[in-house]
C-alpha cells in the first residue's frame, strides 16, 4: 500500500464515512459531490468533454482524451454508468477518471445522466440505462463494439443492462465494473464482516438507500439486483474491488454467477483499498494501476477494427 492510499483511507474513515453515515437527506450530499469532484479530481491531458443528447430527456457526456500520435479505436465505444448510491453523482463527477480511462484504452466513453432517486425511484435509472444502449444502437454502433461499464450503483445498472440485452439475444463486446453493488437484499457476508474495515461505505445506511431507490419495490427483483438475473451467452467480464469493502461478496458472488453461465470473468481483487479508488487517479498510484488493468481488459476484447497495427497505449 502506498503512503497516498493509506492517507486517503484514513481521511475517508475520519471524514467521508461519518458524513455519509449521518446525512439524513441525499440532497446536500449530492450537491457537495457535484461541486467538489470537478475541482479536486485531476483531468488528464487532451480531455474533451462534449454534451450530447441520447434520447428525449436523457443527456450524456461524450468523453475522449486523444494524444495526437495515438488515435483511439474509432469503432469501440464504452457506455459507462456513474456511481453514487442511485441518489448522487453525474457524468461530470466522474469525468476526470473516465477521461483517463478513455486515454489509456483509446476509446470514446459515453456517460449518461440517468435519473436519480428519490425524485425518480426504481426502475427509472434501469429504464434510462436501456434507453442509452438503444440510442447507441440507433446511432449505428454494433453491439459487439460496445463495452458496458460502471462503478458502484452504476455497476449495478451496467450488469442489469447486460442481462437485459443478453435476454434479447444481443451480445455486447464485454463489461467491466468497479466495486458494483449487485445484491440489494444485502445478504453477502462482507456487509457484516467488513462493516468496520470499509473506509467509505457505512453498512448501516443500506436500508435508507433502499428506501430512496426502491421505494417499496422488491430488492430481489433481478432488475434491481443483477446477482439474481440470467446471463445467457455472456461476454467477457472484468470486476475490480477490494477485499475490505462491504461489497466484496457482491462482487465475488457475481463472478461465480457469471462463470456458471459460461462467461470468462477476470476478478481483480485488491487487498486493501477504498470503494472505487480509481476515482483518485493523479493522487494514488493504485488508481492509475487499477485503470490500466481495466484499459487492458477493454483493449483485449476482439473488434473488427483490430486488423491494423495498434499504437502503444499512452500513460
Amino acid at each position: 500500500m502506498s503512503l497516498q492510499l493509506a492517507l486517503l483511507s484514513a481521511v475517508s474513515r475520519t471524514f467521508i464515512k461519518p458524513m455519509i453515515r449521518h446525512a439524513r437527506d441525499p440532497g446536500p450530499l449530492r450537491r457537495r459531490f457535484e461541486r467538489a469532484a470537478p475541482r479536486l479530481l485531476r483531468m488528464p491531458p487532451y480531455a474533451l468533454l462534449r454534451p450530447i443528447s441520447l434520447a428525449p430527456g436523457l443527456e450524456a457526456l461524450s468523453i475522449t482524451a486523444r494524444p495526437g500520435t495515438c488515435p483511439p479505436d474509432r469503432r469501440r465505444i464504452v457506455l459507462y454508468f456513474h456511481g453514487g448510491a442511485f441518489v448522487a453523482g453525474s457524468p461530470r463527477t466522474h469525468a476526470a477518471m473516465l477521461a483517463r480511462l478513455a486515454r489509456l484504452a483509446r476509446v470514446e466513453i459515453v456517460a449518461p445522466a440517468y435519473r436519480l432517486a428519490p425524485e425518480h425511484p426504481f426502475p427509472a435509472a434501469v429504464d434510462d440505462a436501456r434507453a442509452a444502449w438503444d440510442a447507441l444502437i440507433a446511432r449505428g454502433h454494433a453491439p459487439d463494439d460496445i463495452v458496458i461499464g460502471g462503478d458502484s450503483a452504476g455497476g449495478n445498472l451496467a450488469l442489469g443492462l447486460l442481462a437485459s440485452v443478453l435476454g434479447d439475444g444481443v451480445r455486447p463486446a464485454g463489461l467491466f465494473a468497479f466495486s458494483p453493488v449487485t445484491d440489494l437484499t444485502f445478504s453477502g457476508a462482507s456487509v457484516r464482516e467488513n462493516r468496520g474495515q470499509d473506509a467509505a461505505l457505512p453498512a448501516e445506511r443500506a436500508d435508507d438507500m433502499l428506501g430512496y431507490y426502491l421505494a417499496g419495490a422488491a430488492p430481489d427483483d433481478p432488475r434491481a439486483s443483477p446477482l439474481f438475473a440470467e446471463y445467457p451467452d455472456a461476454p467477457p467480464v472484468f470486476l475490480q474491488f477490494a477485499s475490505t469493502e462491504i461489497l466484496r461478496d457482491d462482487c465475488r458472488r457475481m463472478a461465480d454467477r457469471l462463470r456458471a453461465a459460461g462467461a470468462e470473468v477476470t476478478v481483480d481483487e485488491w487487498a486493501d483499498a477504498p470503494h472505487v479508488w480509481v476515482m483518485f487517479d493523479g493522487y494514488l498510484p493504485e488508481a492509475r494501476e487499477g485503470l490500466r488493468r481495466a484499459a487492458r481488459f477493454i483493449d483485449s476484447l476482439p473488434t473488427c477494427a483490430q486488423a491494423g497495427a495498434i499504437t502503444p497505449a499512452p500513460r
